[in-house]
């Protein structure tokens, strides 16, 4: 039964890196996400562009709203782990310290839930893509396989759904009303934001300017 397990083990981590590795130049062709809505009959938008294809404003947008240390970090925003988990000691609101390279890993490869199993899966494709794809790779799959809206996935399909528009021509304000969706997609709207939802998308708007001013979007530009 050991030789058994060790084997599966085994055979689980060459599967997982072969898998990763595999996306390092192949696009994932589904997520988990969108199967599900697949199979409940909705309708699946999605089409998939380069990140040079995608309007700046935007990843500096979701590095302002998600992960202001993307491009500094190795997949894991410690300080950011460390401060939620003492707002949650303190009783506050439950969030996560999760960076865009840990949602990348989610999102491409698993399945939604705070399991211990399914968390230690994600640490280790967050390793792995850290490790096989690097930062540019990262936030080109994130922003094409990112929920934006029921059956709405990557920022193309979002950009035209709400605006009309390729993402290539997203306005700073526009990818800021993206961004601020992204914790909730299917309940929040870009293109008619509630006043919650344009008070935080204005935030990410000032905020996005910094990304870009301080260079901290940097590690994705060639």
């Amino acid at each position: 039964m050991l030789r058994f397990l060790a084997r599966l083990v085994v055979g689980l981590l060459l599967f997982s890196l072969l898998w990763a590795g595999a996306y390092r130049f192949v696009d994932p062709p589904l997520t988990y996400l969108m199967a599900r809505d697949a199979l409940r009959g909705e309708s699946v938008k999605r089409q998939w562009v380069d990140l040079d294809d995608i309007a700046r404003h935007l990843p500096r947008a979701v590095i302002a709203a998600e992960d202001a240390r993307f491009c500094s970090h190795h997949g894991f925003d410690m300080e950011a782990i460390e401060k939620a988990m003492e707002r949650n000691r303190e009783g506050g609101r439950l969030r996560g310290g999760s960076t865009i390279s840990q949602q990348t890993a989610k999102n491409a490869f698993l399945w939604p839930g705070r399991t211990m199993v399914r968390k230690g899966a994600e640490a280790w494709f967050t390793a792995l893509i850290e490790l096989l794809w690097g930062k540019r790779r990262i936030m080109e799959v994130y922003l094409n396989v990112a929920e934006f809206g029921r059956g709405v996935y990557g920022a193309e399909a979002a950009a035209r759904h709400y605006f009309d528009k390729p993402a290539s021509r997203l306005t700073r304000q526009e990818a800021a009303r993206l961004a601020a969706i992204l914790p909730q997609p299917v309940k929040r709207d870009a293109a008619r934001p509630g006043p919650y939802t344009r008070r935080y998308a204005g935030r990410i708007e000032s905020r996005s300017r910094v990304v870009a001013n301080e260079g901290l979007d940097a590690c994705l530009w060639r």
